[in-house]
């Protein structure tokens, strides 16, 4: 009975550092996975900021000042822009 018993517990512990290392795998895909995106997300960021900088020419303005400087023609922009680059244009 003691050996079948010892034969269960090797059995769990198997089973318990499987489930163990497929909850690692899972959790290390997902950091890859968040990983990749927030790259994804800042290189789109800093290429529209370098836009930004060479469309006008605001390269020595700091953040504060670029949103006052935006801020002045959001309006202008957001009434003028065209179909095709609004948010909700379902051709995107």
């Amino acid at each position: 009975m003691s050996n079948q018993y010892e034969k269960l517990v090797e059995q769990q512990a198997r089973l318990k550092q499987k489930i163990e290392q497929a909850d690692f795998r899972l959790r290390q895909s997902k950091y890859f996975e968040n990983t990749q995106k927030r790259k994804e997300r800042t290189r789109l960021l800093i290429q529209k900021g370098a836009l930004l900088d060479k469309y006008f020419e605001i390269e020595n303005l700091n953040a504060a000042e670029t949103e006052q400087f935006l801020k002045i023609f959001s309006d202008y922009v957001r009434n003028k822009k065209p179909d095709k680059f609004k948010k909700n244009n379902p051709k995107n």
